[in-house]
């Protein structure tokens, strides 16, 4: 259009230089408002390309994201070793979820092997304090008169050794999580001042009368009965309290077999690599046997059965000597199978029996836990499963 003006303005000889040049002027400017209308209609399109990649882009992350949080809760933990698709167990890892948001203390309860160490860390990992330090006290390692050294450090000169100043673990904690396993072990003398430490943030080292602020997040962890330890005087109530703010109980392995495949599945493929020895699948029967064992270790027994079996394993064939439950003597003697509900049932029902005979005493000499010949911990936490109320 713009060339075709162009063309008649000089086929017209009766326009004069004025009219020309305000002609020519006129198709300038028009000329100029159809190359930026070209203009922004390209970058437009541009735009518009750029924002159909981000889009899918977006599209694809959200995708990958959905998939993600799926298998979140099992894949977010399966290489610290916390697998589990039980019930029972996914509660664990629902409450990890949860609780790793807080700077509330955390107390996990749970029997030897359980894996109360790795959910401590897993914790720490997802929590805002994931880029400090997790620092851990063993405490049934340390000397009882080493203690309150230990735990909030010392000045040069302090008692007889001190030959220089030492940081604490709540100082090298600081503004990261300290982890007391067994927690229980710690002397009373000092529990009045791990007290303080986590009602106020403050402590004074051995020898000092500087008062020192710390921001440190405790987990601590048993596998003692508290009740009985806080009956006996072994253990303050006001620390329970203060630690249980948030409360995780582990279950054993026992209740929940269904987990023990995975377990075992992840086990064998881990020290396949680390020992360097082939590894068949394991058979039905192999999955059998670790199933209708009750595993008194818990996690940390299967572990190392794996392991041997593995170190022991001919051609990467794998055999597992381990001692069966017996049978029931119901099963034994009338050779029937018990359906699962009717076990669930008869099982519920001896729980309420033996609650009711103890007046509902869980705890300590003469309670339930001790009739049933069971953990008063992994009591309680059937007693919540079954939902059985006074």
């Amino acid at each position: 259009m713009v060339e075709q003006d162009v063309n008649n303005l000089n086929e017209d000889p009766e326009l004069d230089e004025l009219q020309a040049i305000n002609y020519a002027r006129e198709l300038s400017s028009l000329y100029r408002s159809e190359k930026e209308k070209r203009l922004q209609l390209e970058s437009a399109n541009q735009k518009l390309k750029i924002a159909n990649e981000e889009l899918s882009l977006l599209r694809s992350r959200l995708e990958q994201e959905n998939n993600y949080l799926r298998e979140e809760v099992q894949g977010e933990f399966g290489d610290a070793g916390i697998i589990g698709e039980s019930p029972c167990f996914q509660e664990v890892l629902t409450q990890i979820i949860q609780i790793s948001q807080t700077d509330a203390p955390v107390l996990i309860e749970g029997e030897t092997g359980t894996g109360k160490e790795l959910i401590a860390r897993a914790i720490h990992e997802k929590s805002r304090r994931k880029d400090r330090p997790l620092i851990k006290v063993n405490c049934p390692a340390v000397p009882h008169e080493l203690f309150e050294s230990e735990f909030f450090g010392h000045m040069k000169g302090a008692f007889t050794g001190a030959i220089s100043e030492r940081m604490g673990r709540f100082q090298l904690a600081d503004s990261g999580t300290l982890f007391l396993d067994e927690v229980s072990e710690i002397p009373l003398g000092l529990q009045s001042k791990l007290l303080r430490v986590l009602q106020e943030g403050c402590f004074e080292k051995v020898g000092d009368d500087k008062t020192r602020k710390v921001d440190v997040r405790i987990i601590a962890a048993s596998n003692r009965n508290f009740e009985e330890e806080m009956e006996k005087g072994r253990f303050r109530k006001d620390l329970y309290y203060r630690l249980g703010v948030a409360l995780i109980f582990v279950p054993p392995l026992r209740e929940r077999k269904e987990d023990i495949p995975l377990l075992a599945n992840h086990f064998r493929e881990k020290f396949a690599k680390t020992l360097n020895r082939p590894c068949s699948p394991f058979s039905a029967y192999n999955i059998e046997q670790l199933q209708d064992y009750d595993w008194p270790g818990n996690i940390r027994e299967l572990q190392n059965v794996i392991e041997r079996a593995l170190i022991v394993s001919v051609d990467g064939n794998i055999s597992f000597d381990l001692k069966s439950k017996k049978p029931s003597p119901d099963v034994a003697s009338t050779g029937e199978v018990i359906p699962d509900e009717l076990r669930k049932s008869q099982e519920k029902e001896n729980v309420r029996a033996a609650l009711e005979k103890c007046s509902w005493k869980i705890y300590g000499p003469g309670g339930a836990a001790e009739m049933l010949g069971v953990q008063p911990a992994t009591l309680a936490y059937r007693i919540k499963k079954m939902g059985l109320k006074k």
